[in-house]
């Protein structure tokens, strides 16, 4: 059974979990995003404490490779690979839409084809990712203007549900019965089996070349003089 160390700082939100196999041993939140990054490093080790474990005992880290926080993405990736480089342990990234993916699986109505993760991106644009019910892309990653004519192209291929912080704008969009939001967002139970499929799979990212996954080029406000 695996032992696995969680990191997730892509949202408002951070968390630092531990599992063995489907077990989560525990977990620490952080609810201020400007101190993801003094969170972070205490709460592995004041979770490492409570648990009565050493670093030595974790087989892989897991992180969220975003989309979301700017700023929260470096962070949590940077922590991440530290750990995984200074243990030489694998690293597991995870797509917080995919993520946001399984969390609906869990509470679907039996005729819904499609799922749109949808994170707000400023503006009438949302990062999203469209899936199928096995959590296949059916339209990959990236900055999606949310329209009309967006969510009647979907609509044309079958029922789909939204999910995420996105959804308050969609939901100004269309009015369709076929379209369902719902207002949650992943937990410590999506990121255990996500990983758990990577862990198995082997599959691992290579820590010289991994990045966040930001989906746009981000926008530096310009300094007033």
């Amino acid at each position: 059974m695996a032992t696995l160390l969680y990191i997730d700082t892509a949202g408002p939100d951070a968390l630092v979990g531990i599992s063995k196999g489907q077990e989560i041993l525990g977990f620490r939140e952080n609810k201020v995003s400007t101190t993801h990054a003094e969170f972070v490093q205490v709460a592995v080790k004041e979770l490492l404490i409570s648990l009565s474990m050493t670093v030595s005992e974790l087989d892989a880290v897991v992180v969220t490779l975003g989309p979301g926080s700017y700023t929260g993405l470096r962070v949590g990736l940077a922590s991440a690979k530290g750990l995984a480089y200074a243990l030489q342990k694998p690293l597991i990234g995870l797509s917080t839409l995919q993520l946001l993916a399984h969390r609906a699986l869990q509470t679907l109505d039996q005729d819904v084809v499609q799922i749109f993760s949808m994170l707000d991106a400023k503006r009438m644009e949302v990062f999203g990712g469209v899936y199928d019910t096995s959590l296949n892309e059916i339209q990959a990653e990236q900055a999606f203007e949310i329209n009309e004519d967006l969510l009647k192209s979907l609509l044309s291929k079958g029922k789909i549900v939204c999910i995420g912080s996105g959804i308050t704008k969609t939901k100004t969009i269309l009015e369709d019965e076929k379209i369902q939001f719902l207002e949650e967002h992943y937990s410590m139970d999506d990121l255990l089996a996500l990983a758990t499929v990577k862990w198995e799979a082997k599959q691992f990212e290579d820590l010289a070349y991994v990045s966040p996954s930001y989906l746009k080029e981000y926008y530096f406000k310009p300094l007033v003089k």
